[in-house]
Formats: structure tokens, sequence, C-alpha cells
């Protein structure tokens, strides 16, 4: 049960989405009063103006009670040289845009009463649109036109905002934080259990006592990440339904790692337990406390996970809490495994990042599109830490934007940062040389990786620069000690050397 739970969460956690909401502001007047609203647009698709000055102005016509996916039942004369607004569904955004151009529309709104989603197609239907072409919110129209009528003037800009933001600096912090202390806990776990385990014989195979699961077989790393691939599909054509599964999963595999993380921090600083028995049974008040307070909070997050304003702290502590669980409980045996299991998961994700949009019906990659979710849902799933953009948070016109990193940006340079912590524990480095080394050539991956988006001003695949970094830095540290055959067999190797004669 326990793997079947691994695989799943770990099929999802690389689903930080690549495509940000990029927002816009629409600008209504009627000569006597003027008023603002947000609205989502694809800046790669339709660029708008920076400034309102600098935009052009358009009388706006009311199409509501049509969807646009054809021309029929609209003149012409009508919605020439005018922007239109229609209401969102039942075909591709593409299609309306193409539909309004054909009429002679010089800009399409759309009306959502669902959650505003940047407007994508295929990349073959973008060099046919030439008009803007934004998402507003229902009910921003509804209020629009009782305060203005249907007397109303438009225009569409986008003005420039900062791109370095301090939330990237605290996102930074979160990460190193998390997989450090996932590394010390799991290589403080390795120690004990070799110490435990000392008079029994020593370094046995059995993870028994601290409940880890490992990863020993490169077939079972091949099997691990194709059923990752097969999940990942599975969401791609059930996410209305599977979306539901995987927050409950989340909740419960969150609060149980909160109750970890926190049982084993009041183990360390020495917090009594407090048992007593009931009907034969031991109980501790300790773990009772904690379990109704972990609990708790996975509830009130699941009850209230698409409130913006306070519940991303919720959601970012039961996610460091998921994220150093899982790097204590997962292990890797040896640094071929590390090397296999990283190199297929950069592979997967650059795959179903890059090149699944080639054969996708819309043009968007498998990845995007589950981590977005279909148009008709706004449940997004629990992967991601998040921090508010603390130079938006003034900006309240599209509401909370936020700094993002995927859970897996965390886990699976982890996972090698938690194995050279145990290899530390086994060569008894008390410098701890390949943890420290690992940690800082993580840090530098992730500076790479915000550097580079700041510079593209575009998400990206951050295992794309951690992998690297991390699997080169501690190829070199085992090559200049000349341990490289002990780091590369990990407990193999230790297996080995116990039973020669």
């Amino acid at each position: 049960m326990e793997r079947a739970v691994g695989i799943i969460i770990l099929s999802l956690i690389f689903l930080a989405s690549q495509i940000n909401c990029q927002e816009a502001i629409l600008h209504i007047s009627n000569g006597s009063t003027e008023k603002e609203y947000c609205i989502v647009y694809n800046h790669s698709w339709t660029p708008l103006s920076q400034t309102l000055d600098a935009a052009l102005q358009y009388p706006l016509v009311n199409l509501t009670s049509t969807l646009l996916c054809n021309s029929s039942g609209v003149s012409p004369d009508v919605v020439k040289d005018k922007a239109i607004v229609v209401m969102r569904g039942d075909c591709d955004f593409s299609q309306k845009a193409m539909v309004a151009q054909s009429l002679g529309a010089t800009t399409l709104l759309i009306a959502s009463t669902k959650l505003l989603i940047t407007p994508s197609a295929n990349d073959s239907e973008y060099a046919k649109v030439h008009i803007p072409l934004a998402l507003m919110r229902h009910r921003d129209f509804l209020e629009a036109k009782q305060v203005f009528g249907e007397d109303m003037q438009v225009k569409l800009y986008a003005p420039p905002h900062s791109k370095i933001d301090a939330s990237i600096g605290v996102m930074l912090l979160i990460a190193i934080i998390t997989v450090a202390l996932g590394g010390y806990w799991s290589g403080a776990c390795e120690r004990d259990r070799l110490n435990g385990g000392a008079a029994g014989g020593g370094g046995g195979e059995s993870k028994a006592d601290s409940g880890e699961l490992s990863l020993y077989s490169p077939l079972k790393v091949v099997i691990f990440v194709a059923l990752m691939c097969g999940m990942l599909v599975l969401m791609y054509f059930f996410y209305n339904i599977l979306v539901y599964v995987i927050i409950a999963i989340f909740c419960l595999a969150s609060a149980s790692a909160l109750f970890s993380c926190l049982d084993a921090v009041l183990e360390k600083i020495g917090c009594a337990a407090g048992r007593f028995s009931i009907r034969n049974c031991n109980l501790s008040v300790r773990s009772l406390i904690l379990a109704s307070v972990c609990i708790g909070i996975a509830v009130v997050w699941g009850v209230y996970r698409n409130e913006d304003r306070w519940i991303w702290i919720l959601q970012d502590l039961l996610g460091i809490a998921f994220c150093l669980n899982f790097m204590k409980t997962i292990s890797l045996s040896n640094f071929k495994i590390c090397v296999i299991l990283l190199s297929l998961l950069l592979v997967y994700d650059v795959f179903f990042v890059f090149i699944t949009p080639f054969f996708t019906k819309n043009g968007v990659s498998i990845m995007v599109q589950v981590a977005l979710g279909p148009d008709a849902s706004g449940e997004k799933l629990p992967v991601v830490m998040r921090v508010p953009r603390f130079s938006a948070w003034a900006q309240n016109l599209c509401g909370m934007q936020f700094s993002i990193l995927g859970y897996g940006d965390i886990i699976v340079p982890g996972l090698l940062v938690a194995y050279c912590s145990r290899f530390d524990v086994w060569i008894n480095s008390s410098k701890k040389i390949y943890f420290v080394c690992c940690c800082i050539a993580y840090l530098l991956g992730m500076i790479v990786t915000f550097a580079v988006m700041l510079l593209t001003g575009m998400g990206q695949p951050a295992l794309l620069y951690l992998v690297p970094f991390t699997l080169i830095t501690s190829a070199i540290v085992a090559g200049c000690r000349g341990e490289m055959r002990q780091f590369w067999k990990g407990t193999t190797y230790e297996r080995e050397e116990l039973t020669v004669p």
C-alpha cells in the first residue's frame, strides 16, 4: 500500500505549472465614469500595450448570449471595428478568435464563470489570430453592465511588473532548508539503524525499524518510472475524477508526514510521551495530541484549499513535512540507482513538458494540461509550494499572485542528498563531505534555475539544472576522494565487504 501511494504521489510532484496566468487590465469607460477589471491573456499569442495611453479604445458589443463557435446569428455590421464579449465554452479559444476576426471584430473578450486560465491553442493556430484575446470574470462583466449600461468603451493593457521579487528568495530558502533537513534526517536514521543493529551483525538490509522503502534494483526503478508515466496519462484523461482522489491522498499522506516530523522533533528535545493503557492497549498522550493536531491541519487545508489569502501557509507546512518524510522514507541503496532514477525522471520531465505537445490535439503538453486542470474544473493538484509575491500584495485587481515550486524539484534531488548523507555515515565522515557538497550543488542549481527563469520570463523545468548539478558534483567528490567504487555500489559494496573471508 505504501509503495502504491509513493508511486501515485511521486508521479504528480512534477506538476508545478510551467504556465503562469498572465494578468492584464481591462479599462472600461463611458466618458464620465471609468473602472478597471482583471483579465488574463497570453502574451506570446496576443501582446498588449504596456500603458493605458498607448492602448487603442474600442466600443464594446455585448454578445454574451452566444458562444461564438460559428458566425451564425451575428451580423458583421454589428461587430465590425468593435470589441466584443462572448461566453466561454463549447469550442476552443482559437476558434472563437478566428470567428470574431472573420466578422471584423478588433478585440475578443471571453466571459468565464470558471477559473481564469491562460488562453492557449495549438501552435499552428497562433499565427492565424491577429486580434487581442483575453478572459475576464463573468461577474465582472455583469457588474460593468450595471455601472455603464450598454455604452462601454474598452482598452486592454498589460503594465510591466518587476520580475525580481522577495518571494523568490523565500522559496529558495524553503527549498534548501527542506533538502538539507531531509538529508540530515535520513543520515541520522541510518546512524541509529546501524548502531541499533551492531549487536546483531550490523549493516543488514532490513528497513523495518525505520519504516523505509528501499530502491536497490535498476529494474524496479524502471518499473517505478513507467508506473509514474501511466499515472500521469490517467490523470490527463480522467482528471475530473482523479483530482479528488489525489487531494484525499495528499491530506492523509501529509498529515502522517507532519506527525512523523513533529514526533521526531519532540523525541529529540526529550518531551515525555506520557503513556497509558486502555484494555491492554498501550497509548501515548503525546502521539494522540500530535495526531489530533496534524489531522486537524490537514482537514482545514482540505476544506479551505481554494482560499488564497492564508491557506498557502498550511499548504507549505504540509508540503515541507511531506517532502521531509518522503526523503527519510524512500532510500536509494547506491549511486548507480541514484543516476538511473534521476536521469529517468529528468527524461520523464522533459518528455511530458516539451515532447507531448506534438501529440495532443490542442498542442498543450500533458504535464501542463494536468497541472492547470481542464476547463471544467477549478480544482488544482496540491503539488507545489506557494509564496505570495510581495510586490503584488497591494494589487488586489487580479487577486494574490504566487511564486511556486513543485515538490519534485525538492524531493528528486533530495533523494540524492539523502543518499550522500547516509554514505557519510557508512564511511564515518566527520565533516559530512558528501552531504555538504551535494547541498551546495543543489543550492547552485536552484540559483541557476531562478536566474534563467528571470532572464527568459518563463517557468523552467528545474530538474534540467538540478539533476546535472547534484549528480556531477557528487561524482566529482567521490572521484577526488578515491571512493567511487564504494559510492557507486553503496550498500551492495558493504555487503560484498562483509562476505569477504
